[in-house]
């Protein structure tokens, strides 16, 4: 009777089980796994295009892409680096280390979080499919500007809106699911100021994500409008404003980029106290300075529109509120300076991303505050001293960063230690590409070369090809970055349980690789580590 009932069971075929796993799970390692996976694949689409834009600006003249095709480039760009790799990066790193970090067997909402998943690559198949429709891909810059995407956009701006939505509602899922999460199923004895640096960065921004994305629905649902049913939100002609779209969309996309930063903020605070084997210096107040740089981000959006026309005590409060937002960022740089201060350090290829983290965002903390100024903003609107401000903010805080943590935590995901002296040269090369590429922008800013153009005069031309030739040395690091992951996934030197001397925190305490299923019953905190001592850094 059992053999008969065995003939009757239609046995899966390896490739149906491997899909129904993947396409099913509910375990926040591999969904983390998948978040990660989809990050990685876009980062190197949207690394492509930049190298085409690189490609084309490497000397004067129209070389390689038409104008239309140029701004498709600079769009698809800058939407799918800032939607579709900074952020399901970091949530991919939330999915994997939020519950090891808190003592929880799982996200609070299992289904729920397959679900955010799996709308994600969906609404970039789409974004990526108005490449190959008439009229081409959107064309109108990343931050979608009416008229210019309501008016003139290409009919696939309609696919960008679906596309837009369906990343806001996974975006909002995954939030609802981190903050329910952090706040249901911490281990006892792990109160709010207890918890992990980056599991507090990480409650701040998914608040942050609940408050704007919602913004971002109905700017986009404006333009919907606007483009099919007669409205005239953004069009002068019916009695709308196009300075209404820039209000609301920046009330949007400032508070987003503290959502693309945040997170790396986290990271630098887990990981520079580990190789420093210190405590982190100040715990409160790197608390305390996160949640005062979320509410401030949401009364300086006007420091994108100084040029509009505003009137002159509206654009001083922005300008103050943009200086002030500067001081919790301060106590943050400060802080970790002074973790550093005095301390055992080692340099580690974690180690180094931090610090590259550190340095680097410092110098697009200074190049913000420049811009900052009213009258000196007049100068540096719209050139490309703006794309190198917010490409050292956002390079070395959310690419480096990320990179920093798949390097501190890959060991305890896969049990296999990375090729140090690869990473090394990783970080190396990263570094100087960084730097090649995005400083000359600054002298060619400044001198007056505008954004989102396909030529240019010969006078910029020496800094472009600087550049450019800095853009290809990065695009290769990122090729070895692959490859190490790869390496290191394939197998290496087996890690232990606490990988780092220096490491603290329930995620040490576990197995290395973690297991499918961890902390069944809540675990002890502060944790007991290897070498039986008690060593929680915030106790």
């Amino acid at each position: 009777m059992v053999a008969q009932a065995e003939d009757v069971i239609p046995q899966r075929s390896p490739l149906m089980a491997f899909m129904a796993r993947w396409l099913l799970t509910t375990n926040h390692k591999e969904i983390g796994t998948l978040y990660l996976w989809l990050s990685f694949t876009l980062f190197f689409i949207a690394g492509a295009m930049a190298m085409v834009i690189r490609l084309e600006l490497f000397q004067p003249g129209i070389q390689f892409a038409e104008p239309l095709f140029y701004n498709q480039m600079v769009t698809m760009h800058g939407l799918i680096m800032v939607f579709g790799v900074v952020m399901p990066g970091f949530v991919g790193l939330a999915n994997w280390q939020i519950p090891l970090m808190i003592g929880a067997p799982d996200m609070a909402l299992p289904r729920l979080n397959n679900f955010s998943f799996w709308i994600l690559p969906f609404a970039f198949t789409l974004l990526l499919s108005s490449l190959f429709m008439d009229g081409g891909a959107p064309n109108f810059g990343w931050t979608f500007y009416a008229p210019l995407s309501t008016t003139y956009g290409p009919p696939s701006t309609d696919y960008f809106i679906l596309g837009v939505h369906m990343m806001g509602i996974s975006s909002v899922l995954g939030a609802i699911n981190v903050i329910v999460t952090i706040f249901n199923l911490r281990t006892p004895g792990m109160t709010l100021m207890k918890m992990p640096l980056f599991v507090w960065t990480w409650l701040i921004t998914a608040f942050l994500l609940i408050m704007v994305m919602p913004v971002l629905a109905g700017v986009v649902t404006m333009m919907l409008t606007d483009r099919h049913f007669d409205t005239s939100f953004f069009s002068a002609a019916g009695g709308g404003d196009p300075l209404m779209f820039q209000h609301v969309f920046w009330f949007f996309g400032h508070p987003e980029v503290y959502i693309l930063i945040l997170p790396g903020f986290g990271i630098a605070s887990q990981i520079i106290p580990t190789f420093a084997r210190k405590r982190l210096f100040g715990y409160h107040s790197m608390v305390f300075a996160t949640a005062a740089i979320a509410i401030l981000s949401f009364i300086v959006w006007g420091h994108h529109m100084f040029a509009v026309g505003m009137p002159v005590w509206v654009e001083l409060s922005f300008m103050y509120a943009t200086m002030l937002i500067a001081v919790p960022t301060g106590v943050k740089v400060f802080n970790w300076v002074a973790t550093m201060w005095r301390g055992s350090m080692t340099f580690e290829t974690p180690m180094l991303f931090a610090l590259g983290f550190v340095i680097l965002f410092t110098i697009g903390g200074f190049s913000g505050l420049m811009l900052a100024l009213v009258p000196a903003d007049f100068q540096y609107h719209d050139t490309f001293f703006v794309v190198a401000h917010f490409h050292y903010v956002l390079y070395p805080g959310a690419i480096f960063g990320t990179m920093a943590a798949v390097y501190y935590w890959i060991p305890k995901w896969t049990g296999n230690m990375y090729d140090e002296r690869l990473g090394k040269i990783h970080f190396w090369t990263a570094v100087i590409a960084v730097n090649l590429t995005f400083f000359p922008m600054h002298f060619t800013g400044l001198a007056g070369m505008p954004r989102r153009i396909v030529d240019y005069s010969l006078q910029f031309a020496d800094f472009n090809m600087v550049s450019s030739v800095g853009a290809a040395l990065l695009g290769m690091t990122q090729v070895l970055f692959l490859y190490i992951v790869i390496k290191t996934i394939r197998g290496g030197e087996k890690a232990s349980t606490r990988v780092w001397e220096g490491a603290d925190g329930l995620e040490w305490t576990v197995p290395s690789p973690a297991p499918h299923h961890t902390f069944e019953t809540p675990p002890a905190f502060p944790p007991i580590m290897d070498e039986n001592e008690s060593t929680s850094l915030n106790e």
